[in-house]
């Protein structure tokens, strides 16, 4: 009965995401096309300030710019980057990559603009700091603005559920380590059970902890993690060196097959290719603001530059990378493996036999910074539709949610989030077209540049 359950649910999601993708591609390519030129590409001038700024800061109020910054990344960079990157490919073959870095690059624009508007247009409750899309939504546009905040909210309370991570933790487990035929031999349900309540009790150490908490652990845990990661990649790269130009070659061949065009496959590609580089880096969906929303930084535009850098980090270094791999291993033709599981099975057979049992350590690593990061996501959420004080009471809900998603299938998984992202992104993407000329001003008024009345 509940496998039937899922199945009709399955064909739900898949009905509702099709009118709501197209919306979100006309948003994040299309707005974030308009905000580059609007920008006159200025803030890709300045992302050497970036790294300036990243690690000074202007007062003790808040958390630092590389706080801010690192739970961003440990929210994205991890199975959003490992998995979902083979979810891609699996899904619409090698070219999906080339739509993922020219999404990654107009996503670093919306960055920008979204994560200025949060340090420039937040409140203050008591010592606490307000910011992120719902307050500058609210507080930036007079009219729609409340109506656009709350829709924002509501979305955000299912698109940040843990339920991919979760998801593909547990089934990176259960297929590495195996218990069920190691072990007690008592069945995969019952061990991704199992592991689903161990997840949830490891988080909520973390994620009741509040803010500093989170962010504490992020900052010690994935930049750590990331460079372990591309230095392991880069090792099979370089083992592989003679494959990596050939597999750039099929990349860019698939990405603008002249057949798939014509046969309207092209679109389908461009599509996928957005999809899961916004479920990547999430730009445009208005996450990241959240945490930058929260840093001691003064001038907004400051913050946006320290922003840029995630998509950087995330997609089109963590992803590429990934991306190569498991192109060069072949693991993806052939055979029915999605997701995590692709992925391992390249490592495997790229690094000495082992490397999956590497990855799942990295994998588990970046899957637990992402769970503690997402749940203040949620509690973001749920206090601006409430009040501040009770967003902590979100994180009951967010604890439960992982033990379910242990159980459920990817695919499930995957609809869930692209339908709530799409719904997050489209308030939020609106909101940055209208209150893009705030940061122009700061802009101009910092000298970057001159506008034409």
């Amino acid at each position: 009965m509940l496998v039937k359950f899922f199945e009709k649910f399955q064909i739900i999601l898949d009905n509702l995401i099709g009118p709501l993708e197209w919306i979100m591609l006309f948003l994040v390519i299309g707005g974030g096309i308009y905000l580059t030129i609007y920008s006159r590409g200025y803030p890709f001038l300045k992302i050497k300030d970036s790294f300036r700024l990243l690690f000074s800061k202007d007062n003790n109020v808040g958390i630092s710019r590389f706080q801010a910054l690192s739970a961003v990344l440990a929210a994205t960079v991890g199975l959003g980057n490992i998995s979902g990157v083979a979810i891609a490919i699996h899904m619409g073959g090698p070219g999906v990559l080339v739509w993922m870095w020219v999404t990654a690059i107009i996503g670093s624009t919306i960055k920008f603009y979204s994560c200025s508007l949060s340090v420039n247009i937040r409140t203050y409750n008591n010592d606490t700091i307000l910011g992120g899309p719902m307050y500058y939504m609210t507080n930036g546009i007079k009219k729609w603005g409340k109506p656009m905040a709350i829709w924002f909210s509501i979305a955000g309370l299912f698109g940040v559920l843990p339920a991919f991570t979760a998801n593909q933790l547990t089934e990176t487990f259960v297929t590495v380590i195996d218990p069920s035929s190691q072990f007690l031999n008592i069945g995969d349900f019952n061990w991704k059970l199992i592991f689903g309540i161990f997840l949830a009790v490891i988080t909520s150490f973390v994620i009741f902890g509040g803010l500093n908490s989170i962010v504490k652990a992020s900052s010690s845990l994935v930049p750590l993690m990331v460079v372990i990661y591309l230095a392991i990649g880069i090792t099979i790269l370089i083992f592989n060196i003679e494959k990596i130009i050939p597999t750039f070659s099929l990349i860019f061949n698939e990405a603008f097959n002249l057949n798939a065009i014509a046969s309207g496959g092209f679109w389908g590609l461009l599509i996928l290719g957005v999809r899961r580089a916004v479920f990547s880096n999430e730009s445009g969906v208005g996450n990241a603001p959240m945490y930058h929303g929260q840093s001691q930084t003064k001038l907004g535009t400051d913050e946006g530059l320290v922003a840029m850098l995630g998509p950087f980090f995330d997609t089109i270094l963590v992803c590429t990378i990934t991306g190569l791999i498991v192109l060069i291993s072949g693991a993806y033709i052939g055979n029915d493996l999605n997701g995590i599981s692709l992925t391992l099975e390249a490592f495997r057979t790229l690094f000495f036999g082992f490397g999956d049992v590497l990855l799942m350590i990295m994998v588990f690593v970046f899957g637990i910074s992402t769970l503690f990061t997402y749940s203040y996501y949620g509690v973001k959420c749920f206090g601006f539709l409430t009040k501040p004080s009770w967003g902590k009471y979100y994180n009951y809900v967010y604890v439960l949610s992982i033990i379910i998603s242990a159980l459920v299938t990817v695919e499930i998984v995957v609809g869930i989030i692209d339908i709530s992202f799409a719904l997050m992104c489209i308030p939020n993407m609106i909101a940055l077209l209208i209150l893009a000329p705030n940061v122009n001003k700061e802009m101009k008024k910092r000298g970057w540049f001159k506008f034409k009345r």
